[in-house]
């Protein structure tokens, strides 16, 4: 039986949980971030999710915003991108493809739309 497959990108479950969580905040908090492929596809679907939690204004989203992001990200959140995508559905992310790193991943650049 195959089970669902989960990308590996860190030397365990807590440390994946905290390098999605901290790239995550660090692409709400600069806009962009360079990282590689796996790391970016993986830190996108947070981003996503809490985009469109920030855009409904009601005190049970900040709680999970506030739980998932360190405050000045979840701030952000909630004040800035909340509004600027209100009328947006979705797809707030854009992954641009740099070339190779050094060590011969694949470089990307993960970034806000406009």
């Amino acid at each position: 039986m195959r089970h669902l497959m989960k990308k590996k990108i860190g030397k365990g479950r807590d440390h994946a949980r905290k390098l999605v969580r901290t790239l995550a905040a660090s692409a709400i908090v600069y806009e962009k971030i360079q990282t590689t492929s796996a790391r970016a596809k993986i830190a996108r679907v947070l981003v996503e999710r809490m985009i469109t939690k920030g855009k409904k204004n009601d005190l049970h989203n900040k709680r999970q915003i506030f739980a998932a992001l360190p405050g000045n990200a979840a701030r952000k959140v909630i004040e800035v991108l909340g509004p600027r995508y209100k009328t947006r559905v979705g797809g707030y992310t854009r992954i641009v493809r740099l070339g190779k790193s050094k060590d011969g991943m694949p470089k990307v650049q993960l970034e806000l739309v406009e």
